[in-house]
């Protein structure tokens, strides 16, 4: 288990000024790794993305929650739709309103909706894992999104733009305006994780407070901050809701424009041509010409005097 082993490492490093008495140091080693236990639960209920690269060996993992794929064509990829079908695993039931209230947040402002898998091919399984983490992009077929006990909402709202073809904002390649990456301070072996990526930008600013965003304390080897933002900025790793720069990055890659656009206009030719029909509808009655006699005329008026009073009888009778 990782916290475990980080508090093996962490105690193995502290026990070097203890008084040698033998009870002295058994209760100095008990309050140590009482004190680093809670620090290593702490950083893995506050660090849930980073948990699958460090505890998985079935796969590799990037950046603590991106799955590589043996098909690395394949990462990056958009979806073919902008409907997305979605599964959720029977152990993870429990916490179905925790995935639609993570869906509905990414659909609220974009043009990405989500629905229950029937026959299709190409779906997200949301399954339980060591921590959070998907591939990013569409890869085809069943598409596992992994999300384990400490995964929260905003957690899993960060997994499913991954899946979406998303990589994470510190990454960028003009983050040193923004952010200083502090490497003495990150876990042996995990400073890959903090490298510089190319990718799509669309010409929108570096967003500190994106929900793709690392926090301060992401691989940390020692408790103290990895990432230091340039500006004074608490809400750096945030994962409580999308920015509106989040939502416009999404926006970009899937045309939502487009899709609006062509969605207003359709819009706005369909009732264009229903006001046009019941404009001729309104027309055609009015071109209407009968004639009775005057006596038919009479008997037809106490008829529809008649009906009037039925009509309003029975609306009293039944509230309308």
């Amino acid at each position: 288990m990782l916290y475990l082993l980080l508090t093996a490492v962490l105690f193995a490093e502290n026990l070097k000024d203890v008084d040698s008495s033998p009870i002295r140091v058994q209760e100095a080693n008990k309050a140590r790794q009482e004190n680093w236990l809670i620090k290593a639960v702490h950083y893995m209920e506050s660090n849930p993305e980073t948990l699958e690269e460090l505890m998985s060996k079935d796969y590799a993992v990037l950046e603590g929650d991106m799955i590589l794929s043996s098909d690395r064509n394949a990462v990056g990829g958009i979806w073919p739709t902008k409907e997305i079908p979605y599964v959720i695993s029977p152990e993870l039931a429990s916490r179905t309103d925790d995935f639609l209230s993570a869906m509905a947040m990414v659909s609220e402002h974009t043009c990405i909706s989500f629905h229950k898998r029937t026959t299709e091919t190409n779906y997200l399984l949301f399954k339980t894992g060591k921590g959070c983490a998907s591939y990013v992009g569409f890869i085809g077929g069943e598409q596992p999104v992994f999300i384990a006990p400490p995964c929260m909402v905003g957690n899993i709202v960060h997994e499913i733009l991954h899946a979406l073809g998303f990589h994470h904002e510190h990454t960028r390649t003009d983050r040193e305006k923004h952010i200083t990456i502090l490497s003495h301070n990150i876990m042996e072996g995990m400073e890959r994780n903090f490298k510089k990526q190319q990718g799509k930008t669309f010409d929108l600013p570096y967003d500190i407070t994106s929900i793709m965003h690392y926090g301060s304390g992401f691989f940390s080897a020692n408790g103290l901050p990895t990432i230091v933002p340039k500006k004074d900025e608490k809400k750096m790793g945030q994962r409580v809701k999308m920015t509106p720069l989040d939502a416009e990055r999404v926006g970009h890659l899937y045309h939502c424009d487009a899709t609006d656009t062509e969605t207003k206009q359709t819009e706005r030719k369909r009732s264009e041509a229903e006001e046009e029909q019941d404009s001729n509808i309104h027309t055609e009655i009015h071109s209407v010409k009968v004639s009775y006699p005057s006596t038919t005329s009479s008997r037809n008026q106490g008829h529809t005097a008649s009906t009037s009073a039925s009509l309003h009888h029975l609306n009293t009778a039944t509230r309308g």
